[in-house]
């Protein structure tokens, strides 16, 4: 069956249609390069590092640097140099790429802050859960996943593997789901485009939402 397609402004670096391949490709992409770092922008691990030496409770940690994503998601000059970083072959536009790699980049720190490590298979689906704006039990009640009480009770510890191969089934359409209903450009609150170039940055609400949860999921 042919996966749909997602109507995407022309003007946004000429992008006309994003598949479900596209984007999570563009997702996974991001979140790998949040755990290895890019030139001038530091690895989810340094990023926790920094924040818990100079804050020491994880918990005003983790505050601070949602507060500081949420500046860096409303900097049109540093999301413009920051899509220009993440290259990869798919059809995503620089500014939406951007915007996911920021809020995963908080989501994974924020993880770390909560003595979880990014690289494990439960925390990267926790993480993506984080990203569209739900929290694990809503997004699992979405999928119609069933887990008991005392599995959810400390689910990313406790994810049996064949549970787990499940929800990432249902994941990527999730994820796909999510950034269509509203369009894959208005999730990430743009704010004018003129001739392909954001005219305000992003607004700050989304990346701050999703910085609660992972908060919240990460930080119990």
């Amino acid at each position: 069956m042919q996966i749909p397609k997602i109507n995407v402004p022309a003007q946004i670096n000429k992008v006309k249609s994003i598949s479900q391949e596209d984007l999570v490709k563009a997702i996974n992409t991001c979140y790998e390069k949040t755990m290895q770092g890019l030139p001038g922008v530091k690895s989810s691990y340094d990023l926790a590092d920094e924040y818990l030496s100079k804050y020491h409770d994880p918990k005003i940690a983790a505050e601070r640097l949602i507060n500081a994503q949420v500046k860096k998601c409303t900097t049109s000059g540093f999301v413009t140099g920051l899509g220009g970083l993440i290259t990869m072959a798919v059809a995503i536009p620089a500014d939406l790429t951007a915007c996911i790699f920021v809020q995963l980049q908080m989501i994974s720190a924020i993880a770390v802050l909560g003595g979880y490590d990014p690289k494990d298979d439960e925390v990267r689906t926790v993480a993506y859960i984080c990203l569209t704006g739900e929290s694990v039990s809503e997004a699992l009640n979405k999928m119609g996943v069933k887990i008991g009480q005392k599995v959810g009770t400390k689910l990313i510890d406790k994810i049996p593997g064949k549970l787990l191969v499940k929800i990432n089934q249902k994941l990527g359409g999730m994820i796909f789901t999510k950034f269509g209903t509203k369009g894959v450009i208005n999730l990430c609150d743009l704010v004018p485009v003129v001739g392909g170039v954001i005219g305000g940055g992003f607004n700050y609400a989304t990346t701050r939402k999703i910085g609660k949860i992972a908060t919240k999921e990460f930080l119990k």
